[in-house]
């Protein structure tokens, strides 16, 4: 096919701030996690899709196949929808506690 581009699992973005490898990145209606560091006003690449060990809401508990948002405003994931972003399902159970901050996510490759 002459119009194929890529496979569309990364992304190019130019960072509106420094982003640390692994964090996860808002850009509209597109999630990904960052493949590398990122400097404000640099280009570097974010991955839409595939599972990753994302930090979540310590206070609550994930069943496998529940929905999972982006906490814009904390950096984090969470299960609340109200004022969220979705952005997959919980790929793995995880417990609920203080001590429990990473959950494991499967992207969808949108947010919506």
């Amino acid at each position: 096919m002459r119009n194929y581009f890529a496979a569309g699992e990364r992304l190019e973005i130019t960072a509106s701030s420094d982003i640390a490898s692994g964090a996860g990145v808002l850009v509209g209606n597109l999630f990904g996690v960052a493949e590398g560091a990122i400097a404000n006003g640099q280009n570097g690449v974010i991955v839409l899709t595939g599972v990753f060990d994302l930090p979540k809401a310590p206070s609550q508990a994930w069943t496998v196949g529940v929905r999972v948002y982006w906490d814009a405003a904390n950096a984090r994931c969470t299960t609340t929808a109200s004022g969220n972003t979705l952005i997959g399902a919980a790929a793995a159970a995880v417990g609920g506690g203080a001590g429990v901050t990473v959950g494991r996510v499967r992207l969808n490759g949108v947010a919506s």
